[in-house]
């Protein structure tokens, strides 16, 4: 039987500078495509943020509040998650819109489609490399890697619908950014791979910078600074 796969793209449709790397993604990818409206973080009301976000749920800890920006990437995501379930295909290829694919993504992409399982969430990192890990796969060039931590960055992940149908029912509220709490496997029962080479590149600079970025204080800064590797250690500890 052949495995039904669509790609679906978020794109947040007020980024003007951004619509033609989409129409661009629509011409290079293998399968059909859907665009995903992102959520506008100038949308995300105080009954949003009631709803979706409760500090401090999960271990461990999350040292830091979301921005509006974040919440409403986490948002942006399970649409597309939802996406995916609701096609009713085996599986969905999510891409940000600042992604950009290589001369190696069509080999990449056919390798994880080999490669997929049930409840697989295959990464495609925009740095080959960002992860360490053990190889589980290798096909030629293309390897399949279980990633010790998992990196972070969402640019493009090939999704299962089972492991879609995970996330969403993990993630009714959330505690932090979509790409940290993707990280915890042992959390939302999903375990990241990656592939590598990925064939995906992150363009965002060359499209007027990241959407998530809000500015800190001079103070937030600081306190960012020295608790974000405290957090990140955390993390690779569970991880191992």
């Amino acid at each position: 039987m052949a495995v039904k796969i669509r790609a679906y793209v978020i794109h947040l449709q007020r980024a003007s500078n951004r619509q033609e790397n989409v129409q661009k993604l629509k011409e290079s990818l293998p399968v059909p495509t859907t665009i995903i409206p992102a959520i506008d973080s100038q949308t995300v009301t105080s009954a949003i943020l009631e709803q979706y976000v409760q500090r401090q749920v999960h271990t461990p800890r999350y040292p830091f509040p979301l921005n509006t920006n974040e919440v409403a990437c986490f948002l942006s995501h399970r649409a597309a998650w939802s996406a995916i379930v609701s096609d009713n295909v085996d599986a969905g290829l999510v891409l940000e819109d600042d992604a950009l694919t290589t001369s190696d993504f069509i080999g990449a992409f056919d390798f994880a489609r080999c490669a997929m399982r049930e409840g697989h969430l295959i990464r495609f990192p925009h740095r080959d490399d960002c992860e360490d890990g053990t190889f589980l796969l290798r096909d030629g060039r293309y390897q399949l890697l279980e990633p010790v931590p998992v990196g972070l960055g969402m640019v493009a992940q090939l999704i299962t619908r089972d492991a879609a149908i995970r996330l969403l029912a993990k993630t009714e509220q959330f505690d932090r950014p979509v790409d940290t709490f993707a990280q915890m496997y042992w959390i939302t029962g999903v375990r990241p791979y990656s592939v590598r080479p990925s064939g995906i590149q992150e363009i965002s600079a060359a499209l007027g910078g990241s959407l998530l970025k809000q500015s800190k204080s001079l103070s937030a800064k600081f306190r960012h600074e020295i608790l974000r590797p405290i957090y990140r250690r955390k993390i690779r500890s569970l991880s191992s």
